[in-house]
């Protein structure tokens, strides 16, 4: 697979989630924003400290390799949550890298968002409560905050 370049660059948001993915250009739906070769950890989602759990993807259930999660590289791990999301990802068929594309047009200096609850990586979910159900505390730069959509995620 080949990879693409990120039409993205990283910015402070000027909220408490600190760094976040911003759009270099308008985004068409469903363009590819980047491809990020992924490094794989044995280790399941559940018994990785909770540094790990706020940066990783959860392998197993978005390339079907149980007991898998994923460290993306690239852009991958700074993308910040939203619900809904302007982006979704995947895993690609062979498992070792992770897609991101458009879910909706995405205008030049927006923000890439991904949701971080959703199933295999959509743009919607139902609940968003992603750090409760994960027992994972926000990663806040800076002042402490009761933001709970900052980086960090788990599909």
């Amino acid at each position: 697979m080949t990879l693409v370049p990120s039409i993205g660059t990283i910015k402070d948001t000027g909220t408490p989630k600190g760094r976040g993915v911003f759009a270099t250009r308008t985004i068409a739906a469903n363009e590819i924003i980047e491809i990020c070769p992924v490094i794989k950890i044995s280790t399941p989602f559940e018994q990785l400290p909770p540094e790990f759990q706020r940066i990783v993807f959860h392998w197993g259930a978005l390339a079907q390799q149980a007991h898998i999660s994923a460290l993306a590289l690239g852009y991958g791990m700074i993308y910040n949550h939203d619900n809904p999301a302007n982006a979704r990802y995947k895993a690609s068929p062979d498992g070792d890298v992770l897609i991101f594309t458009a879910a909706r047009a995405i205008q030049k200096d927006e923000e890439i968002t991904i949701n971080y609850n959703a199933t295999a990586g959509e743009p919607v979910s139902t609940a968003d409560n992603w750090f409760q159900t994960t027992g994972v505390a926000p990663y806040i730069a800076g002042p402490s905050s009761e933001d709970d959509s900052s980086p960090g995620k788990a599909a």
